[in-house]
């Protein structure tokens, strides 16, 4: 029974191995081991609970229904280990270890660069591991553990007892083709826009920011013609490139220069067109995190 059986992270990382590779022999070569004691060792586990993890194919082994279910807690407990174990060596040994930082894409153009840069130069001991993913998902990384800050764009729906930082504002501005004629400026009114093709971030690039953003172009009083919404804001960049469009980027966006893309800042000064760029973090005292973000905000 599972009361007797010992639940260790070794037989996890076991278990989540054989279950992303969907192959026992494979899985046993990346754990350094042989493959009969990974056999043995997931066999035991499969009789601890009383349920088949996995179906063998031909091809190697595939996760039954319970053992999908299974993989989603195992991950989540060795998050949830690796997390604890970082933050005591931390606390312990002060600016030494690592921190593992979660970044939305849209800051990998200047904030994420600037904290590595900055923390490599003052924090000399402290690795930073930036880790970039969606950023709806980044609330839930801190809190499992799997990242122990993330920087996000704001606003956060619900930070769920998490301490959310404004560490910057950032302005939002114009990709246009060089080729339009309001290329030739160096600054735009909303209202200059009107019939112009315009690209934005949908609302799954920057969650709880879009609909903001639209909320500025309506008050522009401009009739603007939103050709294409994108989740990858990179991808806003395509449309000017190509000529088909203006796009409304975040600021730092306009270090990626383009021979065919001319970046315009927007006059309008009765709108609020800046972006808070927050630090996520959990509520327990960390002198790693303070120090990262006094060397950022």
């Amino acid at each position: 029974m599972l009361g007797h059986m010992e639940l260790t992270r070794r037989l996890l990382e076991q278990f989540v191995a054989v279950a992303r590779v969907g192959h026992i022999g494979r899985a046993a070569a990346q754990l350094s081991m042989s493959q009969p004691p990974l056999t043995q060792a997931i066999h035991r586990l499969e009789r601890g609970l009383g349920v088949a993890l996995f179906t063998r194919t031909p091809r190697g082994v595939e996760l039954t229904a319970p053992g999908r279910c299974l993989l989603d807690d195992a991950q989540r407990m060795l998050d949830h280990h690796d997390g604890a174990i970082r933050r005591v060596r931390r606390v312990a040994a002060g600016l030494q270890g690592e921190l593992a930082v979660g970044y939305a894409v849209s800051l990998a153009y200047r904030v994420v660069p600037d904290m590595l840069r900055a923390t490599a130069a003052e924090v000399s001991g402290l690795r930073v591991r930036a880790v970039q993913m969606q950023a709806a998902a980044l609330p839930e990384a801190v809190r499992s553990g799997r990242v122990d800050m993330a920087l996000t764009r704001g606003p956060i729906g619900d930070a769920g007892g998490l301490e959310i930082v404004d560490i910057a504002r950032e302005r939002f501005a114009i990709a246009a083709p060089q080729s339009h004629d309001l290329a030739t400026r160096t600054t735009v009114r909303l209202s200059d826009l009107a019939g112009v093709p315009l690209v934005l971030p949908s609302h799954t690039a920057v969650p709880g920011l879009r609909g903001r953003l639209q909320s500025v172009l309506d008050q522009a009083g401009a009739e603007l013609d939103v050709i294409d919404e994108l989740d990858e804001l990179a991808g806003l960049m395509t449309y000017p490139i190509a000529g088909l469009a203006m796009a409304l980027i975040p600021g730092q966006m306009t270090t990626l220069r383009h021979p065919d893309v001319a970046y315009l800042a927007i006059a309008d000064d009765h709108v609020d067109l800046d972006s808070h760029i927050l630090a996520i973090r959990r509520s327990e005292p960390d002198a790693a995190i303070d120090n990262v973000l006094a060397l950022m905000i």
